[in-house]
């Protein structure tokens, strides 16, 4: 077994592991310290021979690393006397050292350690970019270097966040443990901006050699349903589940044979996901349900718009310029109005759009970004200005960090030669 099915199996478990061993212990940085050198051995021991049951394996193995902790802390020696009673822990977590799952236990259910692990990772007392670097790390399961590709920052810089948030949790005696009703919808937007951070990088990779990173965006879906269960009357919570559906529903015609990406105008939309596509519109109906759609409830009526169009040429694409307005009147930000710029070409034609994307640079909203070079050049190729396109498909070419996506504008660049 080689590195990437160790770290495939730690991306699936590590939220169970490091929340069960959260709760059994009562130290968060213990539990992921003691889960990361888990990790650590099986890319060694594995190499040998492979565990019949691979998860309870790296629970054992955290578990006794955890032990080995406590035991050098005489003041914990209550809580060693707790981990150390091999029934309750195997009761408690589900897994037994070395046979496979308990028979009862669902692989892929999201029990309430894993959601208390979530607003643990996201709570108030860390500063936004700690939660999401946080959150990515023990729930998500991201190593440091990833999550410093994803928000292209350095790898010490995200190491430093992640030690700092754990001790501040630590020191301000955080308790795990799933916050009270009304205490859990003051902090439900920080939990759900962080889900968002996630899914998004699993739906189009910032960094790397593939355009999807399905593990991570169907992590994120899983998470979003839990928290939509465990808030049936908060609109966003559903808005959110939703957006993942429909946007996860379009995967499977997303990439090609080889993993290189396939424009929307391009997919098969027979391939769309049909299912994916019934339980986001169910989800974005409840959450139009209750008290209005907000900005990620708006995002999801977008992608339902397109999952809906038998074509590209057949979107309604008026429809999606006014969501987008009423997006940026709720939640403005230049990626909504890039979008809108998009979808105003779309309706209107290139020039109305190219205005809004001009008027983004002199602002100088999204400076370093690829996407603004990607769709001027796009909007500059439609109006016949074929050395401006380039020029500009190329610089963005230069400011891509995704090989996939590269790739694409490469190609598109040669074109306007």
């Amino acid at each position: 077994m080689g590195t990437a099915d160790v770290e495939a199996v730690w991306r699936i478990e590590s939220a169970r592991i490091v929340a069960a061993l959260t709760r059994l212990t009562g130290d968060f940085g213990l539990a992921e310290d003691a889960a990361q050198e888990a990790v650590a051995e099986a890319l060694v021991s594995w190499r040998r021979a492979l565990p019949a049951n691979p998860a309870g394996w790296l629970m054992a193995t955290a578990r006794r690393r955890a032990i080995d902790a406590i035991r050098r802390r005489s003041a914990l020696r209550e809580r060693y006397a707790l981990l150390a009673v091999d029934a309750a822990v195997d009761s408690a977590v589900g897994w037994a050292a070395g046979s496979g799952l308990d028979e009862d236990i669902d692989p892929d259910r999201i029990d309430d350690d894993v959601l208390a692990l979530m607003f643990v990772s996201c709570h108030p007392v860390l500063s936004p970019e700690a939660r999401v670097a946080l959150t990515l790390r023990v729930v998500a399961g991201l190593s440091s270097e990833e999550i410093a590709r994803a928000f292209l920052v350095p790898v010490p810089t995200v190491q430093a966040r992640i030690t700092r948030a754990k001790k501040t949790i630590a020191a301000a005696r955080v308790p795990f443990e799933l916050p009270p009703a009304a205490e859990r919808r003051e902090r439900l937007g920080g939990v759900l901006s962080v889900l968002y951070v996630i899914f998004t990088e699993g739906s189009t990779a910032t960094s790397g050699d593939r355009l999807l990173r399905p593990d991570v965006a169907y992590e994120a879906i899983r998470l979003a349903r839990t928290l939509a269960a465990l808030a049936p009357d908060e609109p966003e919570a559903h808005g959110l589940l939703a957006l993942c559906e429909l946007t996860a529903a379009r995967f499977p015609a997303r990439t090609g044979p080889d993993g290189s990406p396939v424009l929307l105008e391009d997919q098969d939309r027979r391939r769309w996901d049909v299912s994916a596509i019934r339980r986001g519109l169910a989800a974005l109906g409840r959450a139009a349900s209750t008290r209005g759609l907000g900005p990620y409830g708006l995002q999801a009526a977008i992608a339902a718009t397109h999952t809906s169009a038998p074509s590209i040429e057949a979107t309604d694409w008026d429809r999606i310029v006014v969501l987008y307005e009423a997006l940026g009147r709720v939640a403005p930000s230049p990626v909504v109005d890039l979008n809108r710029a998009v979808a105003v070409a779309m309706a209107s034609g290139p020039a109305p759009a190219l205005a809004i994307v001009d008027e983004l640079i002199a602002a100088n909203r999204l400076p370093g970004s690829h996407l603004v070079p990607t769709v001027r050049g796009e909007l500059l190729a439609r109006l016949g200005r074929r050395p401006e396109a380039r020029a500009e498909l190329e610089l963005a070419v230069r400011l891509c960090a995704n090989q996939r996506e590269r790739s694409v504008l490469l190609r598109k660049a040669a074109t306007l030669g």
